[in-house]
Formats: C-alpha cells, sequence, structure tokens
C-alpha cells in the first residue's frame, strides 16, 4: 500500500546525479566545431603531418578542459545545494510514532519536528506549535520568521471564510523544503507536528531546482550566424574539392594522393583551430571579470551580455540598503495628527500606549541569547531601547519587556497574516488586572478596524504623501479589554472579538535608503541608452518614490498605474488607468495581480506596456520570469540583478542574470557579484562588449586565415605542389596561434557608450569588410603567383627531385605574401574603441611575428622556405 501511495504521488527525492567527467567529455566533443577539428587531425595524421595534428590536438584539449570543468562546476553546485537535504531521518505518526527515511515521505504523513530543528525534507503545514525558520534558501533573507500552526476554520470563520489550503496563500503555517527549522515551541505538553503536503520536485525546492536544471534555451544571434557562417565555408570548401579532384585527375595524379590533396582543401578551408581562437576572448574576459569580483559559471552568456539593452533590478537589498530605519514617528490625539517626531524613547513618552504597543506587538524571539525576527520589527524594537526577557515572576506571562522597572508581558499573540494585513497581541502590564490589545499593520485596514471618530479627517492626504516620498508606514492602534476577561478566556477568544473598535495611535514611518552608488550606475546606464526597469515584491507607491529618487523615473517624466481587474460577477476583465493627461513623456506601473490579469486576458496590450512600463510592484517569484520573458517577446536584450531565491526563475532566464547574494540560490544565475551593489552590471556589460567584439574580429580573422590558405594552396595545386609540413606548422603556431590570443588580450573600454556592437555576423557592413579583405589578398597572391615567373631568375619547377612538390618558388612566394596577409589581416580586424582598448597596446606579439616574417624574406628571397 505504501509503494502504491508512493507511486501515485510521484514521490521521490530531489536526485540530481552529478554526470562524469567521462559522459561531460562525450557531450562536449559531438560539438559541431568539434567535429571538425577530429576530421582534421584523422586527415593530417593519415598525411603524416604529425606537428600539425599535434597542434589542433593541444588546441582542441585547450577549448574543451576549459568549458568542461565550468560545466561540472555547475553540477557539483547543484548537487551539494539539493544534497545537503535530501536524505535525513524524520520521524512520523503512522498509527505509530516510527523513523523513516525522507525518502519515504509521501503527502499526508504526519511528521514530528525535533524541538532541537531540523533542515525540511518536504513541505508541510503546521498543524500545532510554532517554529522559527531560516528561509534564506529561498528568500535570501538570512532573518528567522516565525511560523505558526494553521488556523482552525471553526474558530476563524470571517477570516478563513471557505478558504482552501495553498502553500503560496499560507506561508505563515507552511514549512518549506531545504529552510532550517532553528527551534520549536509546544504548549501542554503537545509535540509539534506537520502534515507533508509536497515532496520532491514539487516542493518549493524542487520547483527552484527544476528552474535550473530545464532553463528555457537562450538564443543568440551571433551563434546561429556562425553556423550559417561554416555552412558557406562548407560551400566554398566543396568548389575547391571538385577543382582538386579534377585538376588532379587530368594531370594523371595518383589515386591516393588525389584523396588527400581534395579533403585536405576541405579542412583548410573550415578552419580546426576556431573553437579554440573563440574561446580565447571568453576565457580572457572571465579572467578579468573575476578580478574584479564578478565569477561566472556560464562563460557563453558573457558576450551575450555585450548586447542587453535592458536591465530588471529588483529592489530591497538591490538599488536600496537591506533593511528599514526609522525615520520617525507621528501620533494621534483627539482625533489629529501631532508633529512627527524622531524619537520614540523620550521620556514623556515612556509609559505611553504608543510605545507600548511598539514594544509588544512583534514577533522577535531570542535565539542563543541573540533577539531576531522581522527586521521590520527589529527596528521598531529597537527605537524604543527596550529589553526583552523571560517573565519569572508570572507564569502566564510567557515574555515580557522591561525599562526602568517598567514591565509589560505579552498574553496572547495573533501573528502577522499577508491575508489579513496586520497583527495583534494581547497585554498586561505587570501589577494591572486589566489587559490591553495592541495592534499594528498596513494603514488602511487598521484604519478601517478603528472607531471612525479616533481616525483624523486628513489621514488619507497624510499617508500618501509618506508614500509618495518612498517611506513604508505602519499604523498602530489600541483598546482597553474588559476587566471580566482572565487569562484562561483569552486564549480561546475569537481574534475578530478582539480586533474592533479600537483606537487609533498613529503612524510609524520607515525609511528604506538608497545604496550611495545606485543613482551614478542607473545614470551611466541612461546614457549608454540601457532602458532600466524595477521588478520588485514591496508596495506600488513605494516602488514609485524609489524609482524617482534614483533616477529611473525623471521627476518631469508622468506616470501611468495600470490597475487590472479580473472577471468578477458576471463582468468582463477590464483595466483602470490612473494618469494624467498633460504628459510628454510616460512610464506604465503595475503590480503583479495587474500583470497577472493583463497576461491572460489582454495580450494584446502585453508588448506596449511592457515596452513603457518601469515599476512592476508585488510580483510573486514566476511572475518576474514572465516579465523577462515578456520583454525578451519584443526583442529586448535582458538583464536582471537581484539577490534573493525569489529572484532565481528570472536570474535565470534572463540573457544576463547577476546575483547579488552567494548562497546557495545563486547557483542559478550565470553571473554572482562578490561586492552586494548594483556596480558589478556596467562593468560585466563593458566586458561583455569588449568579449562580443573579439569574438567578431576572431571569427573574421579565422575566416580569412581560412580563405587565404584556400587561395594560396588551390593556386598550387594548379601547378601539383602545396605548402610544406614546416610551412603548415609555422603559419599555425608562429602566426595563427599568437596572433588569435593576442588579439583577445585588449581589454573593455573604460566607460559605457551609447552604441552597441552588432549581434549577428551576417551584417551589411561586416561581409562588405569580410569579402573586400578577400578580394584584396587574392588579387595580392595571384599577382605574386604570376609575377615571379616573369622574374629573370625564375627556373620552371620539375617534380623529379622533388618528393614532397614544395620546392619552387611560386611556393616560396605565396607562403611569404600569405604570412604577411595574415598579420595585416589581423591588425585590420583588430578593432578597438569604444567597445575595447586600442589594438596597439598588445602590439608586442604582431611586432616579433612581423620581424620574424621580413627576417625570413629577406635571408631567402631567391630560395624555396622548405629548401634550406
Amino acid at each position: 500500500m505504501r509503494d502504491y501511495r508512493k507511486a501515485f504521488y510521484g514521490v521521490n527525492e530531489i536526485a540530481v546525479k552529478v554526470p562524469s567527467i567521462f559522459k561531460l567529455l562525450i557531450k562536449e566533443v559531438l560539438n559541431p566545431f568539434y567535429i571538425f577539428q577530429l576530421f582534421s587531425v584523422i586527415l593530417w595524421i593519415t598525411d603524416e603531418y604529425h606537428y600539425y595534428a599535434l597542434a589542433i590536438v593541444i588546441m582542441s584539449v585547450i577549448s574543451i578542459v576549459s568549458s568542461l570543468y565550468t560545466v561540472r562546476k555547475q553540477y557539483v553546485m547543484l548537487h551539494d545545494m539539493v544534497a545537503a537535504h535530501s536524505i535525513v531521518r524524520v520521524s512520523v505518526c503512522r498509527g505509530n510514532q516510527e523513523e523513516i527515511l525522507s525518502t519515504d515521505l509521501v503527502p499526508g504523513d504526519t511528521m514530528l519536528i525535533p524541538s532541537n530543528g531540523t533542515i525540511m525534507p518536504c513541505d508541510a503545514v503546521l498543524l500545532s506549535g510554532t517554529c522559527i525558520v531560516n528561509e534564506s534558501m529561498l528568500t535570501g533573507e538570512s532573518v528567522p520568521v516565525t511560523k505558526i500552526n494553521l488556523p482552525n476554520p471553526s474558530e476563524y470563520p470571517k477570516a478563513m471564510g471557505d478558504e482552501i489550503y495553498s502553500p503560496e496563500v499560507h506561508k505563515r503555517h507552511t514549512l518549506f523544503c531545504g529552510t532550517n527549522v532553528i527551534q520549536t515551541r509546544f504548549y501542554t505538553g503537545e509535540l509539534v507536528k506537520a502534515v507533508v503536503v509536497r515532496t520532491g520536485f514539487s516542493t518549493a525546492k524542487g520547483q527552484l531546482v527544476r528552474s535550473i536544471l530545464y532553463p528555457k534555451p537562450t538564443d543568440f544571434k551571433l551563434y546561429r550566424d556562425a553556423y550559417l557562417f561554416l555552412l558557406s565555408l562548407v560551400v566554398v570548401a566543396g568548389i575547391g574539392f571538385l577543382y582538386t579532384v579534377v585538376n588532379s585527375i587530368l594531370n594523371e595524379v595518383p589515386t591516393h594522393t588525389i584523396i588527400i590533396e581534395s579533403l585536405d582543401i576541405i579542412t583548410i578551408t573550415v578552419p580546426p583551430a576556431l573553437p579554440a581562437a573563440m574561446t580565447a576572448g571568453i576565457v580572457y574576459a572571465q579572467r578579468r571579470l573575476k578580478k574584479i569580483g564578478i565569477f561566472c559559471i556560464s562563460p557563453q552568456r558573457i558576450n551575450i551580455c555585450g548586447q542587453l539593452n535592458l536591465v530588471c533590478f529588483d529592489k530591497t537589498g538591490t538599488l536600496t540598503e537591506d533593511g528599514l530605519d526609522l525615520w520617525g514617528i507621528q501620533r494621534v490625539e483627539n482625533a489629529h495628527f501631532l508633529l512627527p517626531e524622531e524619537r520614540a524613547c523620550s521620556e514623556n513618552l515612556l509609559k505611553s500606549e504608543f510605545v507600548a504597543c511598539m514594544a509588544t506587538c512583534h514577533s522577535l524571539t531570542k535565539i542563543e541569547g541573540v533577539l531576531s525576527g522581522d527586521p521590520l520589527d527589529l527596528k521598531m524594537f529597537e527605537a524604543i531601547g527596550w529589553v526583552s526577557n523571560r517573565c519569572g515572576c508570572d507564569p502566564f506571562l510567557p515574555s515580557c519587556m522591561t525599562q526602568t522597572g517598567y514591565e509589560i508581558g505579552i498574553v496572547r499573540q495573533f501573528p502577522f497574516s499577508s491575508v489579513l494585513q496586520r497583527m495583534c497581541v494581547i497585554a498586561r502590564v505587570l501589577g494591572e488586572k486589566r489587559m490591553d490589545a495592541y495592534m499594528k499593520g498596513a494603514p488602511e485596514v487598521i484604519a478601517s478596524l478603528c472607531k471612525q471618530e479616533t481616525v483624523p479627517v486628513d489621514f488619507e492626504c497624510v499617508l500618501e504623501e509618506y508614500t509618495k516620498q518612498g517611506f513604508r508606514v505602519i499604523a498602530l492602534a489600541h483598546r482597553k479589554l474588559e476587566s471580566k476577561l482572565t487569562w484562561h478566556k483569552v486564549q480561546t477568544i475569537n481574534r475578530d472579538a478582539i480586533e474592533s473598535n479600537m483606537d487609533f495611535m498613529g503612524l510609524i514611518i520607515m525609511q528604506n535608503k538608497l545604496k550611495q552608488e545606485t543613482p551614478a550606475v542607473l545614470e551611466d546606464l541612461h546614457k549608454a541608452n540601457i532602458r532600466t526597469v524595477m521588478v520588485t515584491g514591496d508596495n506600488m507607491l513605494t516602488a514609485i518614490s524609489v524609482a524617482r529618487d534614483c533616477g529611473m523615473i525623471l521627476p518631469q517624466d508622468k506616470v501611468i498605474i495600470a490597475e487590472a481587474l479580473p472577471p468578477k460577477d458576471g463582468q468582463a476583465a477590464r483595466i483602470n488607468w490612473h494618469y494624467d493627461l498633460q504628459m510628454t513623456k510616460y512610464h506604465f506601473a503595475m503590480n503583479g495581480k495587474s500583470f497577472a490579469v493583463i497576461l491572460e486576458h489582454f495580450q494584446d496590450l502585453v508588448p506596449k506596456l511592457v515596452l513603457h512600463g518601469t515599476v512592476f510592484a508585488r510580483m510573486a517569484p514566476d511572475q518576474k520570469t514572465q516579465l523577462v520573458e515578456a520583454l525578451q517577446n519584443v526583442d529586448y536584450y535582458v538583464g536582471m540583478c537581484g539577490d534573493g531565491a525569489n529572484d532565481c526563475g528570472a536570474l535565470k532566464r534572463a540573457h544576463g542574470g547577476i546575483s547579488l547574494s552567494e548562497l546557495e540560490a545563486s547557483v542559478a544565475s550565470p553571473f554572482t557579484s562578490r561586492t552586494p551593489s548594483i556596480s558589478c552590471v556596467p562593468k560585466l556589460i563593458r566586458e561583455g562588449r569588449a568579449a562580443l567584439i573579439t569574438s567578431f574580429c576572431v571569427f573574421k580573422f579565422m575566416a580569412l586565415y581560412s580563405i587565404i590558405q584556400y587561395i594560396s594552396v588551390t593556386l598550387l595545386y594548379s601547378i601539383l605542389s602545396n605548402l610544406g609540413d614546416f610551412q603548415f606548422l609555422f603559419i599555425d603556431l608562429a602566426i595563427i596561434l599568437v596572433v588569435v590570443f593576442t588579439m583577445s588580450l585588449n581589454p573593455a573600454w573604460k566607460e559605457l557608450v551609447a552604441r552597441r556592437p552588432p549581434s549577428g555576423l551576417i551584417s551589411g557592413p561586416l561581409l562588405c569588410s569580410v569579402l573586400s579583405q578577400i578580394i584584396i589578398c587574392f588579387a595580392f597572391q595571384i599577382f605574386g603567383f604570376f609575377w615571379v615567373k616573369q622574374q629573370p631568375w625564375y627556373k620552371p619547377w620539375s617534380t623529379l627531385h622533388d618528393e614532397h612538390y614544395i620546392k619552387n618558388y611560386e611556393n616560396t612566394t605565396l607562403f611569404f605574401i600569405s604570412s604577411f596577409q595574415y598579420l595585416i589581416v589581423a591588425i585590420v580586424f583588430s578593432k578597438g574603441k569604444p567597445f575595447r582598448q586600442p589594438c596597439y597596446k598588445n602590439c608586442k606579439s604582431f611586432l616579433i611575428v612581423f620581424v620574424f616574417c621580413l627576417e625570413s624574406l629577406s635571408s631567402h628571397c631567391k630560395l624555396p622556405l622548405c629548401s634550406c
């Protein structure tokens, strides 16, 4: 029966097998580039050109090992991330309490949570007790979170309604797979129990691993064009092949020689060293990125980053500081707002109900003597200068807050609920009989639960003013409870009975400061015509305010808020637009719910909205990924910068994802910055542009190198000659190898410019550049080939005393002409600014090879090189 249930639910551990080196090697070698190389090696070995074959093998091995190491490293990181929790022993209630392996868990099992904590092997909902959990693996924040048991619908009919349990909606009651349970609490001897709801790849962590393992492929025009270009070279090689076969037959060349020479022309035209040459620029760029603290696990993405023209940014921890700071408080007396106050710990407020609410209405807890919990609660509590400790004087008060002898104990806590948007506690000042209820939460919600005569008339105006300035606003309320309410009644009372008829006490204003470097970086991106977009889970008005503060939205620009409503009560879905008609430049802003409705019901509007959308607030992790895909669908090259696992899907899906966190979730991002600031974004784009231009330069040079050699060999075939073994070796090792790696050394230009590199090889300017160089090279070789025959010292070549068919003036002439052509073409194609440093900074290698060729030419100007 257990096996049947396991098969039915599809429950297996999240297993990621690390491929063996052999399997990865096979996968890597099956690349079309390497097939050309292998084919070339076989041909050259059969022709006994061992030196050349060795050079190709060395370059191939370097290229394969480099990419192999990166792929293997990524698999190992992912394996370690999963294996850290996948197999543990857990206690379950199946009639009797028993211990099983976590791999045998199935949905419906009741799991016992140990008091000393554990790493969750599944998603489970708490039935009894509370847990303090570290969810940094999923959220990127190491702040402990308190999880409480799922409320009984019979106790809270209004709050729960006809709700169906959902791990996403009821996060406060759910222990997610991979998170660390630090501490548990239980009452009256009852164990902390949780029901397993999801296992394996169905869990939150399993879906994260799946998004890493099976991302949608990212296409890049350069690589598509590279294959088309190679196919063009194959066509050229085919023409040379036919010419060689026909010419050799007409001249009665032996069959063995015909086969070798006709196949040689193919391997000459399709450059076998191209993969190694293309890899060199990326490897150098990767090393430069590492020096500035940016680590890359997907080197091919570096080239793509050179095309980025839009970057999405998370807000908290990315554009702004991680935590919130208390800006001030604004109390209410007699239904009127008092002036804002900076400090809440003044003597006249010590025993006020306002400070009492700040001291008690939170979910902070002490772990090993250190107060931990939500950063907002922590800042709020620290602002009053109180101390949290266990209360020994009254067993009914689990904790109390002390300040110069004034103590308040918490009798019962109604934790914060994202659905209700508030939390509430019942507390009692030690020595007093009556208890007090304190509540905090979203201002609009708190105001609706208060007596209207206690809410200031200008409440909405004051609130809007604060939110427009980017402040996080929390409202406080208080109520004196009846004296007949005993401790035992408080433990069973309905939450709704407490959270009504409250007195509005005022506002707490929290500030989320911009990081110092944020405005300057965004300005640099705007100057480079790179669009910026904010994607956050924060409040809409706060996000818009931050966007204005950091320069994402200029002061003169207008914002249109798109509020999309789903179908309801027979009415069709609709969009409400909130905007100013007198606008010049505008930005769309919307929240996650509206974005979801638009994706489902207004598909035709999606391109326009994402083309002008700048602020996307209250976005869920999957919605961030959908936004990245929508932007890519309108031909943007999208970068994504975030610091949490909630950004994981978007980081993986974007053309260039940059994680500012080094937690486990960063394995999903192609790039990870050691410095947690967005200053890494322009650095990455500059290096990406340099690497992309290097790839273009190298590709064009390697194409010309093949064509130049193709022309030389074809002309020599016409007289039944060829280049010599050492001539090939000299060209490939002394010239090509040195030139290619020298071309790749140019670092990035010092600043971002408005221009972008071309995205593909098939473009007018690029093709004209390549074709013009081919014509020039062909003309010079033809001229040299016939000009040498007109010289008075020229002697016709005889094959009788030349077993290798290379001792002739045509051979030496074409060899020297082509050698200089390789160098000249390399200099012509070594493009410098505005994307790379000028090529003259790496000219030493060029000069050495150039001088060496001149020396050889002057020493052997009248003799074939191979005959000396």
